[in-house]
């Protein structure tokens, strides 16, 4: 039987990379998949690609950092399938001029807060009541591995990512008893085609890569961690921050 056979699963997000590679899974695991991007043609071509491997997909044009147009996101998802039981808040992402908290624009700091932290504050804002409504279920944050070891030059992200793994363990206190469980997947360098690109043209990432014990991973394995956490099989799984990080983390 697929393991997310039954469920509704909304991801953010998923029109490229990490969140595509999700959504895909999950359709093939038996969920139907509601994709919020901000890009709409990216989120219509990942829905085409579900629909065309037999799954079932609809794509909802979403800013995450805008309430309004989220809780429309989720709505539209409810009203269309009938519940809620998977939220995957995946949307987000750094910048190269991110920096040290003395030299960081103050601006990139607000994009981080706004993209990383407070899109995943209102994915779960609004989205936790439907799951509750749906009998329980599954929220999976993305914080990262800057949010659980020291990480030089990206001061705007790790604050945003520290405040999702702080708010997750919050969440799976408090909805516990609701039957919603709170967990968080903290990637490292993952091989999308953004970040393919990024390191094909900066060999100064050499040593970061070198510090990845099994190597870089890729969105897929991001993915299978999600999977993992949406299914049954971690039913009593909650607040955690899980790395996926070739034991960067360790090193």
């Amino acid at each position: 039987m697929p393991r997310l056979e039954g469920k509704v699963a909304l991801i953010t997000g998923a029109g490229t990379g990490i969140g595509r590679a999700t959504a895909e899974l999950f359709a093939r695991e038996g969920a139907k998949v509601a994709i919020a991007e901000i890009d709409a043609a990216s989120g219509e071509e990942t829905a085409h690609r579900i629909a065309a491997a037999g799954g079932e997909a609809i794509a909802i044009p979403t800013d995450v950092g805008e309430p309004d147009s989220i809780s429309a996101a989720i709505g539209r998802t409810v009203q269309h399938y009938g519940a809620l039981h998977v939220l995957h808040n995946n949307a987000g992402g750094s910048t190269s001029v991110d920096a040290n908290a003395v030299d960081a624009p103050l601006e990139e700091f607000w994009r981080a807060i706004r993209l990383d932290l407070f899109g995943t504050f209102l994915g779960c804002r609004f989205g936790i009541p439907e799951i509750i409504r749906s009998g329980g279920g599954s929220v999976i944050n993305m914080a990262s591995v800057v949010a659980l070891m020291g990480f030089p030059g990206r001061d705007c992200y790790t604050a945003a990512k520290g405040g999702v793994a702080a708010l997750t363990r919050s969440l799976a206190v408090e909805f516990g008893r609701q039957g919603v469980r709170v967990n968080a997947i903290a990637p490292t360098i993952t091989l999308t085609e953004r970040v393919r690109a990024i390191l094909a043209g900066n060999p100064a990432m050499q040593g970061l890569t070198d510090m990845h014990l099994m190597g870089l991973g890729e969105a897929t394995d991001m993915a299978q961690a999600a999977l993992y956490l949406a299914s049954d099989e971690s039913r009593i799984v909650t607040g955690i921050i899980l790395p996926v990080d070739s034991g960067l983390v360790t090193v």
